[in-house]
Parts: C-alpha cells; structure tokens; sequence
C-alpha cells in the first residue's frame, strides 16, 4: 500500500461507517434539495442585518427536521443545537454567513440569478449557507439514529460584510455559550471543487474603513495660489498617504492603504471646497493592526497640510486577521482526508481579505478552511465581490461531508 494509501486509510478509519458507507456522506435525496435551496438564497439576496427572508427560511427547513432553532436576539442570524447536549462536554459550532453585497448580479445567461436589484450573493455566503445547513440535516438524521456521539451547534450569522461584522453582535447574543470550537469555510474560486485549502496560522487579514474628508476655502482655477488647491490635495492624499505609510510599518506586516473612491468638484475651472476619500487599510498581522490608525492618521494629516487643507479622518475599525487553530486545522484536514483523500487538501496563502470569523477565534480555537468552487478544467476565474460570481455547485456536497466528518471525528476525540 502507498503512504497516500495509508494516510487515506488511517484518516477513513476516524469516522464511523455502517457497511462500506461513511456516515455523514450526504443522500442523494438531500444533494438535489440542497442545490434548490442555494439557488433560493441566491435569488433573494438580503444584506446585513435585513436577512429577514434568508433566516426565515433557514427556521423552516431546520424545524421541518424536527429541530429547534434560536432567532438571534437581534432579528436576523439564528443557532440551532443538534445531539445529546452534555454541559460538561463543548460543542463544535459551524459557522455560516448569511448576508449578501450591495452590488448587480450580471450574470446574463443564469436561470437563478438575483431578482433583486442592485443587491447579489457575489461572495458566495449562500453557499456558506447551505452548507452549513446541509450538514446539520445530516447530522440530525445520524442523532436520531443514536449515531452522533456529542452535540453541534449550527450558527448562521447576519452581516459578515458590514464592520466590524456581526459576528460581534452574535457573540453578544451568546452563540458561543457552550462552545468549545468553531470551523467555517469560505468559497475560493482559484480551487476546483472537490478539494480545499488550508493553513495554519493566520489565513486572512486584518481590515478597517477609512474616510477622508479634506476642505478649503476654494477658488478659480486661475489662481490656484490664493487659495487650497483641494484636487491635488486630494490626489497627494491618495498616492503618498499609501507610499508613506509603507516605508513607517514593518514591510513585513504586509499594510496596504488602498482607495475605493474619490470625489470633488463639479465644474472644471473651479476649485472646490470640500473633497472625499474612501478606501481601506489592510494588515498582515496584530502588532501592524493595532499600529495603524496613529501611522495613518500622521501620514494623511502631514500631507494634507502641505497644501493646506483642513483634514477630517474617520477610521473604522473593522476586524483583525483569522488566525487557524493548529488542532483544528488539523481536524478540517483529517476531516477531509476521511473523504475524498489526501490529494483532496492543499496549503494556501494568506489573503488580504477580510473575515469577521476572525472574532471568534478572540474567544474560542477555530479554523477555516478555503471551499473549491471553481469547476475542474475551467480557466476562467469569477473572483469573489464581482457581479458576475458564481460556484460550482458540487461544492455544497463537498462542504456538508466534511463537516459532518469533521463533527464525528471530534466527537470521538
């Protein structure tokens, strides 16, 4: 037998089975419901905190299962416990996201594509979704049948994309009581379905909201030097503040200042009185995160008074980078080995994403792990928070296995 052999034979032996099948493997009478399920969600997309249509729907499905899910006291988002419920004992929680983006789905050739305008599923949250879902189902399913050896908990969580995120009003509503570890998975279209990445260590990045406002007295174009030349105020802002703030930081933190939009003026032989910057600060590591609203407040203060201009900065401070439990990651890994094999599980990068997952992983070990969307043999990559995003939906059967797995092996630990 080959070492791979070996190590999928040992990883298979962690998870029950009945006969030659792996318990948790998802029926093919739920696959097909499943995948009508996502292209609901996708339909309807919501936005933080208005996931009113997307929670219900959620309940509905979880109660017709005979379990009972908890609304979160804030309205949307909700938690469902499944299996013998032992207070001494932690729970693993699943975590899924259950927001949109306030972006157009242009997807032209698509039979589910959002009905909403303005308002699309592009980060994949619906995905997420069912998949964490999914696995409670089956799960549900093994608990009645006496076969899940300790309690899970499923967390559906509102407004991932809105800072600092809902995970901290989830927390606040106490989804974490009971818990003694967390998993999630993100969709990552650069990974062919069937497979996953992960890391130990931190796996995305820290990222907080900045808002410029510069002013100034404004002039005739003519006469520039009587007055505070706002435009190019505004353009120095926007090209030196990200230049500066890269040679005061540890290059190796990785800090990038980046903008998202600029607005001034509206006639072109006058100079304004008041311009905008929007745009974010992304870090690599804590110590960086925690260094970067007084570096960038300095940077965009100096600049402005070159020119003269009346600064304004807000910084949001949005989440810190998720940092992957080395035990955890561990049992993801172990989890999808189970499954699919060895082959099935590569490494991956650090991205400068942000995730606000990264709050739970303050209180309680965690991990999460990057979910193959993109179709074996495509080339072409639909990158997340782009209109035209989609998934291969394989991928939810890919997600609700190794969940389940990863729930039974960490019952047996």
């Amino acid at each position: 037998m080959s070492p791979e052999s070996e190590a999928e034979s040992e990883a298979e032996s962690e998870v029950e089975s009945v006969g030659n099948v792996l318990l948790g493997t998802l029926p093919e009478d739920l696959r097909a419901e499943l995948v009508a399920f996502r292209r609901d969600l996708h339909m309807h997309p919501e936005l933080g905190n208005q996931e009113f249509r997307t929670t219900a729907a959620i309940k509905a499905r979880l109660e017709l299962a005979g379990l009972e899910p908890r609304v979160l006291a804030i309205g949307t988002g909700l938690v469902c416990d499944i299996g013998p419920r032992d207070p001494a004992v932690p729970m693993l929680a699943l975590r899924a996201d259950i927001d949109a983006l306030p972006i157009p789905d242009t997807k032209s050739e698509c039979a589910y594509r959002s009905t909403v305008p303005d308002r699309a599923h592009a980060c994949g949250h619906d995905i997420h979704t069912t998949v964490v879902l999914g696995a409670g189902l089956v799960l549900a399913r093994l608990h009645e049948q006496g076969l899940l050896p300790r309690a899970v908990r499923l967390l559906f969580q509102p407004a991932e994309e809105v800072l600092p995120g809902g995970a901290t009003d989830a927390i606040e509503c106490g989804v974490l009581d009971g818990v003694g570890r967390i998993i999630a998975v993100h969709c990552d279209p650069k990974v062919d379905s069937g497979r996953i990445g992960l890391r130990i260590g931190p796996i995305t990045s820290a990222c907080d909201r900045l808002e410029v406002s510069l002013d100034g007295p404004g002039g005739h174009t003519a006469r520039p030097h009587l007055t505070t030349d706002l435009v190019t105020a505004a353009a120095r802002v926007a090209t030196d503040v990200p230049a500066i703030v890269s040679r005061r930081m540890d290059a190796r933190s990785g800090v990038s200042v980046t903008w998202g939009r600029i607005e001034s003026g509206h006639a072109p032989n006058v100079i304004p009185q008041h311009a905008e910057l929007s745009g974010t600060v992304r870090c690599l590591d804590l110590d960086a995160w925690r260094q970067a609203p007084d570096i960038v407040h300095a940077a965009i203060d100096e600049i402005a008074g070159l020119y003269r201009a009346k600064s304004a900065i807000d910084y949001v401070r949005g989440v810190p980078p998720v940092v992957n439990d080395a035990l955890v990651t561990e049992l993801l890994r172990d989890a999808m080995t189970a499954r699919r094999g060895p082959l099935s599980v590569e490494d991956t990068e650090q991205s400068l994403g942000g995730e606000d997952f990264s709050w739970y992983l303050e209180h309680v070990p965690g991990a999460m792990a990057r979910l193959g969307v993109r179709t074996p043999g495509e080339r072409t990559v639909r990158d997340l928070h782009q209109g035209d995003f989609d998934a291969d939906e394989s991928a939810i059967t890919v997600g609700v296995e190794l969940f389940t797995a990863a729930a039974l092996i960490d019952g047996a630990i």
